[in-house]
């Protein structure tokens, strides 16, 4: 039995060795979620879900990068995003976002939030904070209450806690690929230590391509 527990551990210590973002590794640089999670995504499309906060500075660090992924990808993937509410299900920040989602406009507008956050250095902390927000961005005020104090959104608000929770998230930025795999910038940097943060942010999206290409081939294979 001791021996079994060493050769495993030694062909584990082996596999990291060679683990890299060209060349992932469970465990290291993804992880498998241990409930896989059904996904909207239809055909041959791999769902792409984006875990991510407003005020995160290395979600608006990753923005770029992901616009850039995620057009690249063109129709191999569907991609979205889910806030995750820091301060739980009162939280300013996911409240907002799916208020604009509500309206459709979180796409087009998700720009201009973090621009708010992270070149303007105003933090939109409360319902009066999202509202001045909307007006000066040319919302509508009757639409945008209506869309923020639904049943819907306020729903959807109360259940964003459970939904991370479901996908094992425990940072920002998160990616998930097909409801089954996990990738983070902190989960690279575990096992790649001496990345700086540029490498990060493209071992990631290496980390991604690989992660997209095998939910593709276990599709083709089903």
């Amino acid at each position: 039995m001791r021996f079994i527990h060493f050769a495993l551990a030694v062909g584990l210590s082996i596999n990291l060795a060679f683990a890299s973002p060209t060349n992932p590794v469970n465990g290291a640089e993804y992880v498998s979620i241990a409930t896989p999670q059904s996904v909207s995504s239809t055909g041959k499309k791999i769902e792409v879900i984006e875990f991510f906060m407003y005020h995160c500075p290395a979600c608006n660090m990753i923005e770029p990068a992901l616009l850039e992924w995620v057009k690249k990808q063109g129709d191999n993937v569907q991609f979205k995003r889910i806030h995750v509410p820091h301060n739980g299900p009162k939280d300013a920040e996911a409240h907002l976002f799916l208020a604009l989602d509500a309206m459709q406009l979180e796409d087009s507008l998700h720009s201009k939030v973090l621009h708010t956050w992270h070149v303007e250095h105003h933090q939109l902390l409360n319902d009066d904070d999202n509202l001045n927000w909307a007006l000066k961005n040319g919302l509508d005020k009757d639409k945008f209450l209506a869309a923020y104090n639904s049943f819907s959104v306020l729903s959807k608000l109360q259940s964003l806690a459970r939904i991370a929770g479901n996908y094992q998230v425990d940072s920002t930025p998160t990616l998930i690929v097909d409801g089954h795999y996990l990738t983070s910038l902190s989960q690279l940097n575990k096992s790649n230590p001496s990345l700086k943060d540029n490498e990060l942010i493209k071992g990631t999206f290496q980390v991604m391509d690989a992660l997209v290409l095998k939910a593709q081939a276990e599709k083709g294979a089903k």
